[in-house]
């Protein structure tokens, strides 16, 4: 139970610090804005970082690095070029394709025996995610930005595998593969990077407040549940809890003037229907 709880704490995490990151999406470029939480965030675990175990995980520490490079580096880019290109509601029926292809993922690569219940609350989850997209009809034209949704949707993945495979095969705790992972997307996002001497400005206005707030919500405690899901439950089931975080987002939007509307009901029904079979599988 304490795996389920984590997950929908992480989509809470990720739904509260959305509304910060809308703020601040204006003030730079996709990668720049990547670099800079996941820097913040290293810095916030550096003290875990320092004290890790580095010479007695070599195998598990490299996995870390790769799935923060994947997930974290290349999957959050792409999801970010993906919003600007085909906007918050096509991106989101796209990645609503994550919590089927997780549990089929789970089953695949991983081996794992999951029930017919955690494929049907996938099934429901991702029905929810779609419904709060609204509809896409357009959404086929922009094949590039069907395509960044698309490997932004299979970077997550293999990223939240590879974080897996570590967690159930080492002693390593999930607040220290967060750690490294952050560590990873980090280093693997400053070689594309062509740094400016006023950017620096930033991390001590106000944007840097919001910034350093949004990091630490939805990065530096989103991650670390998520580590803390991946350890306690299979990929697919635990992506599927977690991927409630745009039926979660309703809520928060009749507060920014954004009603709901029947058409949120009904993915607030499906959506908590879908977890109440999820959360079953691995009771």
């Amino acid at each position: 139970m304490t795996g389920h709880l984590a997950a929908l704490g992480a989509a809470l995490a990720w739904t509260l610090a959305s509304g910060l990151w809308r703020s601040l999406s204006s003030r730079g470029s996709a990668l720049a804005l990547n670099a800079a939480k996941n820097g913040i965030a290293c810095l916030i675990f550096l003290p875990v970082l320092v004290s890790l175990p580095w010479q007695d995980n070599r195998s598990a520490v490299g996995l870390l690095l790769l799935s923060g490079v994947v997930g974290i580096a290349a999957g959050d880019s792409f999801y970010l070029a993906a919003l600007r290109r085909l906007g918050t509601r096509r991106t989101l029926t796209v990645e609503a394709l994550g919590p089927v292809l997780a549990t089929l993922g789970s089953v695949v690569l991983m081996g794992e025996s999951l029930e017919g219940s955690a494929w049907i609350g996938a099934a429901m989850v991702t029905a929810a995610v779609v419904l709060v997209a609204g509809p896409s009809d357009a959404i086929s034209r922009d094949g590039a930005g069907l395509a960044l949704a698309f490997l932004a949707v299979i970077s997550g993945l293999a990223g939240a595998f590879l974080a897996r495979e570590v967690l159930i095969s080492s002693t390593l705790t999930p607040l220290q593969t967060a750690s490294v992972r952050l560590c990873g997307g980090w280093a693997g996002l400053l070689p594309l990077l062509r740094w400016k001497g006023e950017a620096m400005r930033h991390w001590i206005s106000p944007f840097g407040v919001r910034m350093v707030l949004a990091t630490v919500l939805g990065t530096n405690l989103g991650i670390a549940l998520q580590q803390f899901v991946f350890q306690q439950m299979p990929v697919g089931p635990g992506v599927t809890l977690m991927g409630t975080a745009p039926v979660m987002a309703l809520v928060i939007g009749r507060f920014e003037g954004d009603p709901i509307q029947p058409r949120g009901i009904a993915a607030a029904l499906l959506a908590v229907s879908g977890v109440a079979l999820t959360s079953t599988t691995a009771l």
